[in-house]
């Protein structure tokens, strides 16, 4: 395993995230497709194995039943705490990042957790009914009181993520150390403008999605499993560029083959070449030691340009229009 630092703190994680997203109880209003506990823990035991320290999680997730699938599995398996890296959201909350929500949220993950801090807390998205002083500030007191380590953000404009660290750096609070972006070969709109703020701050990039929910996985589009057939908001992020997309994926299955590796090995390796560490959630154990193997796969310049050059300008997925 290769590790990294986030930002400028002395916070170690891995350079392969676990996603939790995948665990929770299923529910029709949030996702359908989660996993068990046991099954939840078994993937968990099988990352930290592989030298995985890092866990991404949200109080939204499964209604926070994942923040609670990870901190009661951590628990069961006997990990020290200081071992690992634990990071979770705010934002799809009553309140959104108000001050009132954002300590109110905290002490409700920390309890699901079953932690007395969180490593990195991160707003979710970008907040426009909320002061952005009154969000910082109020992430800045949470560091303060040590509840927390360090703070990242979420898919937004780029104009708003320098704003907020603006804001930050003129009042002597803490600045983000991390953004989870939406990045991956099907969506690189984030090269325009949030990359390069990212690299002025020393952010580190922690994307989201980097196999693109699957479609870079597999030589087909579609395929029978119960997240492709149920998951509404993936065919909704990626399906309307299909007839562009698909060459993508054709580009990242010759280069596979040419290499004798899978697809998501090559997807991630695209990302990680990029010099960001992705989050990658899966249901399966194989997967996970894919995007390990991922660290040690070298793309040439030539592999590389292949991969972009059919790169269409997409809408942008992720940050929230004003109006939301």
């Amino acid at each position: 395993m290769k590790y990294t630092e986030l930002g400028n703190t002395n916070i170690k994680v891995s350079r392969i995230c676990v996603g939790c997203m995948s665990f929770g109880i299923p529910s029709k209003d949030f996702l359908e497709w989660t996993l068990d506990y046991e099954t939840s823990k078994e993937i968990i035991k099988h990352a930290l194995d592989l030298g995985i320290n890092f866990f991404d999680t949200a109080n939204v997730y499964s209604h926070g039943t994942s923040e609670e699938f990870l901190g009661r599995a951590l628990k069961e398996l006997g990990v020290k705490r200081s071992d690992v890296v634990i990071a979770t959201k705010v934002f799809f909350n009553a309140g959104k990042l108000s001050k009132e929500a954002i300590f109110r949220e905290c002490d409700a993950s920390l309890k699901r957790l079953g932690t007395d801090y969180i490593d990195l807390y991160q707003i979710h998205r970008f907040d426009y009914d909320t002061p952005m002083e009154e969000t910082m500030e109020a992430l800045n007191e949470l560091v303060k009181s040590g509840k927390v380590r360090a703070i990242g953000a979420s898919a937004m404009y780029g104009y708003q993520f320098h704003n907020m660290q603006l804001i930050a750096e003129k009042n002597g609070w803490t600045k983000f150390s991390t953004m989870q972006n939406h990045y991956n070969l099907l969506y690189r709109e984030d090269e325009r403008e949030m990359i390069p703020i990212c690299n002025q701050y020393n952010v580190t990039r922690i994307p989201y999605s980097p196999l693109a929910s699957g479609h870079l996985s597999r030589p087909t589009w579609d395929s029978e499993s119960k997240r492709s057939t149920t998951d509404k908001v993936m065919h909704q992020k990626y399906d309307y560029a299909k007839e562009w997309d698909i060459k993508i994926v054709e580009a990242v299955k010759e280069i596979a083959d040419k290499h004798n590796v899978s697809m998501s090995q090559i997807a991630l390796a695209w990302v990680l070449y990029k010099g960001a560490n992705p989050i990658v959630g899966s249901s399966k154990l194989k997967h996970f030691d894919d995007a390990v193997s991922a660290l040690d796969i070298e793309l040439s310049d030539e592999e590389i340009k292949h991969l972009e050059e059919y790169y269409h300008p997409h809408f942008i997925v992720g940050a929230l229009p004003a109006n939301n």
